[in-house]
């Protein structure tokens, strides 16, 4: 049997400037934008560039429970890993473009690491080879 995950569904406040920040800040690709009218929603997926794992599902919050979750998914912890294969590249690149890094660079076992927010205050890891 072989199974991976497809998507990680990450809830946000607009469908528009969530693509906005993952597409033109982060460099990801718009997958999908397909519309499903019968919900009144959006069919809206971004990936990283050269992506060989899970894609994200960003999903417009529709209730208020939702609204209340957006930017904190998961109690504050740090939420998705981003790898890279060029951590300098790529850190000063998002730096330039805005992306607030709340932990700076470290090298640990893992690798290079930094966590920076999202535009709704998720964490994420950039991780990169030790060098």
């Amino acid at each position: 049997m072989t199974q991976h995950i497809a998507l990680v569904s990450v809830v946000v406040r607009d469908y528009d400037e969530a693509i906005a920040f993952y597409v033109e800040t982060l460099g990801f690709t718009l997958v999908e934008d397909k519309p499903v009218p019968e919900q009144g929603k959006r069919w809206v997926v971004v990936a990283p560039p050269g992506n060989k794992g899970a894609g994200l599902l960003l999903a417009r919050a529709s209730t208020h429970e939702q609204l209340a979750h957006i930017g904190n998914q998961t109690g504050g912890r740090v939420f998705l890993f981003l790898h890279t294969d060029d951590f300098d590249r790529d850190y000063l690149n998002y730096t330039a473009k805005g992306v607030v890094f709340v932990r700076e660079p470290s090298v640990q076992p893992h690798g290079k690491v930094a966590v920076f927010s999202d535009r709704y205050g998720n964490l994420w890891d950039l991780i990169g080879p030790a060098t």
